[in-house]
């Protein structure tokens, strides 16, 4: 264990963000470089090394949280990165993306501030890219069989390497013009600098794996077609059908969905645009939404130079603190307050759109909403409160519906879906078309970073018993698993 009394010597302390009125002027990460580092060994000290971690329940990746605590606290930086690479492919994605569930199953989470589990998970891989801890793994030798995986998110990516380092030649194909998916083009640079996944991929380069981008699997190549290609197929295409607000108005110009607004913003930072073609620059903009997607476009609106921003929000406010009825150690649903909202804007719950008002020429101009209050589980509007705010660009941020039905993928492969709208699957991954396997979104629906990664490792653990007969490849999760939830 690290230091017995740790928890008891020093106070929860994360990392350190810059000024607000530096970094609103940059899309740089708004951590402050280098603060991690001299209190990094303390906050790891304060992990207890239980005796029953909790945090292994919180984690599908069943991240070994209490041994990489205890080498950060010895500064053993490469025996912790061996140790948080044992189970996570990509630890520099989830140490900055991932909400920490975790954090939330902590058992000195129980009456005192958890552990700051992400911040020493980024610590170590951070140091370990800076020590050359990192390095390709190749496999000793390969087994002449092929995979082909459909989406280079991470649970594409994690599928990828898992499968080439057993010794299968794998090939990515991403419909966008760069590889990562929406950890490219979905999450702002301001959350994750694109040279972590520039580096990834190059180790996965070296590793064997090769990419294939710009090509849409249905669109470009018939589905039937790459599966004659290759021995297996993994889908990891995502759940990328954005819910849409049926509401009078929804027509009008300056509405669009987050994920129609968020890469043009990315593609301002990689180069390929000087300006975005969709801009808050000078706008009134409300974000609908009240989840990390809606915060992504209220840092990004920000950025952009937006006149004023306001995030709306159906639910109603969470507490500060665990509800009774989301006890230790599920996952409670409090108030967050995240780096874009410290930089300034409104959050309104407790509210639904009722329609949209325009100007002469069909643009958006008003947003009409009312109070709601939730009976039965539904919301019902509040007569009275009707009111409208200035919208001139609004971003639909509400989730998402299900993977892409429009580009011919499910149809052409004949793939059988499950009552929600998700590729189905079995026990190993495989869908009803033999040698072809689904992870992530695309067979669990919207989920979070963590999960994506521990499917992708679970579903190449079915590929490869597919191919070979035996797999000693780990599986995290199955697929019926679900977050600790009441």
């Amino acid at each position: 264990m690290a230091d017995p009394k740790g928890f008891l010597n020093h106070e929860r302390e994360v990392a350190k963000t810059r000024p607000v009125e530096e970094r609103v002027k940059d899309w740089n990460e708004v951590y402050q470089p280098g603060s991690l580092l001299p209190i990094i060994s303390k906050q790891a000290s304060r992990c207890m090394d239980c005796g029953i971690p909790f945090c292994h329940n919180g984690c599908p990746l069943g991240n070994l949280i209490p041994e990489w605590n205890d080498y950060a606290y010895r500064e053993d930086w490469s025996e912790a990165s061996e140790r948080l690479h044992a189970t996570n492919n990509f630890p520099e994605f989830t140490g900055r993306l991932c909400p920490a569930p975790c954090e939330a199953a902590c058992v000195l989470g129980i009456n005192q501030p958890p552990v700051t589990i992400k911040n020493v998970e980024v610590s170590i891989i951070d140091k370990a890219w800076d020590n050359g801890d990192v390095t390709p793994q190749p496999p000793e030798r390969l087994s002449g069989k092929t995979v082909a995986v459909i989406g280079s998110g991470p649970a594409g990516l994690a599928a990828a390497q898992q499968l080439t380092r057993a010794g299968h030649t794998v090939a990515v194909y991403e419909r966008a013009d760069r590889i990562g998916g929406l950890l490219r083009y979905g999450i702002p640079e301001f959350k994750m600098e694109k040279r972590h996944i520039n580096r990834r991929i190059e180790q996965m380069r070296a590793e064997g794996t090769k990419f294939r981008t710009e090509v849409e699997i249905g669109r470009d190549l018939d589905a039937k077609k790459l599966r004659k290609r290759y021995d297996a197929v993994v889908i990891a295409a995502g759940a990328t059908t954005s819910r849409d607000l049926p509401v009078p108005g929804r027509e009008l110009n300056g509405i669009h969905f987050a994920m129609e607004y968020l890469p043009l913003a990315n593609k301002v930072q990689e180069g390929d645009l000087t300006v975005a073609p969709i801009s808050a620059e000078g706008k009134h903009v409300v974000v609908i939404g009240g989840g990390d997607t809606g915060a992504d476009c209220v840092g990004t609106a920000h950025r952009q130079g937006a006149a004023s921003v306001t995030q709306l929000e159906i639910m109603g406010k969470p507490g500060d603190e665990r509800n009774a009825n989301q006890p230790w150690p599920t996952f409670p649903m409090l108030y967050k307050v995240t780096s874009a909202h410290e930089e300034g804007g409104e959050r309104i719950y407790s509210v639904s759109t009722t329609h949209f008002e325009g100007d002469e020429d069909g643009n958006v101009q008003w947003l009409h909403l009312t109070e709601v209050e939730f009976k039965d589980g539904r919301p019902e509007p509040q007569p009275g409160t009707e009111r409208r705010i200035p919208a001139q660009l609004v971003t639909l941020a509400m989730g998402f519906t299900g993977t892409d039905r429009e580009n011919g993928l499910v149809e052409q492969f004949g793939l059988e879906l499950d009552e929600r709208g998700n590729v189905a699957r079995d026990a190993d991954f495989a869908t009803n078309v033999p040698g072809v396997y689904v992870a992530g979104d695309a067979g669990r629906g919207q989920s979070l970073i963590v999960w994506a990664i521990a499917e992708g490792r679970s579903a190449a653990k079915g590929v490869d018993r597919f191919l070979t007969g035996a797999s000693a490849l780990p599986a995290p999760i199955k697929p019926t698993d679900r977050a600790l939830t009441v």
